[in-house]
């Protein structure tokens, strides 16, 4: 049974819109042939999903069943089969933790052992990887995993994936941190929860000063000497992200760009011109809405799912607008299975294989 059929066949769940999108958000993160994915429906027939204690329970128990795999393999000798169970773990810890709030005993009880499991990949995996602390604010370091790229000793490109507020970066290693390796990239990937449990994220989400996390990573990076500062991508985790290309305007460091190159800002100028322009609903916002990307100086990757946030025409015309202002900005719209919430996996690979090509040449930018 494949995600969507499952989802059909069990409608109750569709009462519950932020679990069935959870739960296909677990989906796309295992294969969707073999026993993860059948353990993965199976323990979705067993929750009552009036209940988040079930939730919590059904998923919190698959987690340590992958975290015993893991173990058993280690004990065997088998680093790969066990860096590939932790990371199962990682994403079964993610779901169960899901519906509770930072304060609540079980979130911070969860994200515990999801960052036992992240450090257990980092340590088996070869070259073997770091948890690293970088300067932000005086009061609140940012943490992150850095993970080497794979073959000989030297300046690696790399990739920033930097979560967007509020979301954790040990959901990004089951995604993200096979297709680095594939490709040659050195991957860090970083969220602004600090090193703590995130309670203290609340004092800073409406920060002015959120955007400069961005930053603080590339400067992380670029003082390494296994990385090339030549040839460093940010990706923005789920892509469109406003939040990433508001950091990385006006910075000149960066060798490529997944974002949204600003598409939410031009489209909210958009929205507020309709509301004032007295009749005229399909008034363009013109090329000063595209302030974003016009200070954005690397080839930038605009992905994005056909069934997201904005009409596909919409955002065409929008892009078009950019265009005129940034000549590098490609537009990716991910269709049907490829581009749903249940199977990003071609569409992770798509962005990846895109982003190794254009570290694969030398930096161009623009002012």
């Amino acid at each position: 049974m494949r995600s969507g059929d499952f989802l059909k066949t069990y409608g109750h769940w569709l009462e519950r819109e932020d679990l069935s999108n959870e739960f296909m958000r677990l989906l796309g993160s295992v294969p969707q042939a073999g026993p993860d994915f059948a353990d993965c429906l199976a323990a979705a027939r067993r929750i009552d999903i009036d209940d988040e204690n079930s939730w919590h329970r059904e998923w919190g128990i698959m987690a340590h069943q992958a975290s015993q795999v893991a173990e058993n393999a280690i004990g065997r000798g088998c680093a790969e089969t066990a860096m590939t169970a932790w990371l199962r773990a990682i994403a079964y810890y993610q779901a169960a933790v899901f519906p509770f709030d930072d304060g609540d005993p079980r979130h911070q009880a969860v994200v515990a052992r999801m960052r036992t499991c992240a450090r257990a990949v980092l340590h088996c995996r070869e070259p073997q990887g770091e948890v690293v602390t970088m300067s932000w604010r005086a009061d609140y370091p940012l943490q992150g995993y850095f993970l080497p790229a794979r073959g000989e000793a030297g300046r690696a490109p790399a990739v920033i994936c930097i979560s967007e507020p509020g979301q954790r970066k040990e959901a990004c290693l089951p995604k993200l941190a096979h297709l680095a390796f594939e490709r040659g990239l050195s991957l860090l990937v970083v969220d602004l929860l600090g090193p703590g449990t995130g309670e203290r994220f609340a004092e800073i989400v409406g920060s002015r000063e959120l955007e400069s996390a961005v930053g603080c990573a590339m400067d992380y990076l670029t003082a390494r000497e296994d990385v090339d500062e030549e040839r460093i991508a940010v990706l923005a985790d789920e892509w469109g992200s406003s939040f990433v290309a508001r950091g990385i305007a006006f910075d000149q460091r960066y060798a490529a760009a997944v974002c949204d190159a600003g598409l939410w800002d031009m489209h909210e100028r958009a929205f507020l011109a309709r509301c004032t322009a007295s009749g005229h609903a399909l008034m363009d916002p013109g090329r000063e809405a595209s302030q974003v990307a016009r200070h954005i100086m690397c080839p930038v990757l605009i992905a994005l799912r056909e069934q997201g946030w904005l009409q596909p025409d919409h955002v065409a015309r929008l892009v078009a607008q950019m265009k005129q202002d940034h000549p590098d900005i490609t537009l990716k719209l991910f269709a049907g299975e490829q581009g749903s919430a249940g199977n990003p996996v071609a569409a992770n690979a798509f962005v990846f294989d895109w982003i190794a090509a254009r570290l694969s040449k030398p930096r161009r930018l623009w002012s």
